[in-house]
């Protein structure tokens, strides 16, 4: 159940790139990937309903609370995603009229890179557990500083990349209302789309991710302090 768990959640971020490279990919391949990427985000759900019925159950801590909002918005963010690309299909769902569709065309666009952010800070929160269940599939039982130095490294240089290359694509004025199309390089390509967006995604996995262990780490030290 876990690897199937990962394989749909790793075919969903798959999928998440090819829908916002439109301009490479088109408008019929976006609205078929954006189909299925609702489908398979259907099904991350009922694998993980679990989840719904625990909702109150056991303690409310930070991390807990600041994860059940994101889950909430990454929900609210798809939803609104799908129905406004119904609004706006022009290919699978053509015979919807809709006047004026540029704001919801607007709503789209803009939702979809909020959706991006908030998908990679959700990765973020579960990329230990990630990290636990590739180890164990693979064999890894050991650490290795080395190798913990090394994937520290290939960290800061993709968030370092990320940023730059946050600023080469506009994130921020595709995030707000003002302009959120953004604009369109010339000559972007496939690979240094991947890239680009891999590295503005590793951004909020990394920053994510070690800010929780910092917030654990404070945690324990105030716990252990507390009981002196």
């Amino acid at each position: 159940m876990v690897l199937i768990k990962l394989i749909i959640d790793l075919v969903m971020t798959i999928l998440m790139f090819v829908e916002m490279a439109y301009y490479i990919t088109g408008n019929r391949v976006h609205e078929n990937v954006g189909v299925t990427l609702f489908g398979l985000f259907i099904a991350h759900i009922i694998l993980n309903r679990r989840w719904f019925s625990s909702l109150l159950r056991g303690k409310h801590n930070f991390r807990r609370i600041l994860q059940i909002g994101l889950n909430f918005l990454f929900l609210a963010a798809m939803a609104v995603m799908m129905v406004s690309g119904i609004l706006i299909s022009r290919d699978l769902f053509p015979l919807i009229p809709v006047k004026n569709d540029m704001i919801f065309r607007q709503m789209h666009v803009q939702i979809a890179y909020w959706g991006f952010i908030i998908m990679a800070v959700h990765i973020g929160f579960s990329w230990g557990m990630i990290l636990n269940s590739v180890r164990r599939m693979t064999g890894i039982t050991g650490t290795s500083r080395i190798r913990t130095m090394g994937l520290r490294i290939l960290a800061v240089l993709i968030v370092f990349y990320g940023v730059y290359a946050s600023f080469e694509r506009e994130i921020g004025s595709k995030l707000t209302i003002y302009n959120p199309f953004g604009s369109l390089s010339n000559d972007d390509t496939s690979i240094k789309f991947v890239i680009d967006y891999l590295s503005i995604m590793g951004i909020y996995i990394s920053g994510t991710h070690y800010a929780l262990k910092f917030i654990q780490k404070q945690g324990q030290r105030q716990r252990g302090t507390t009981k002196y």
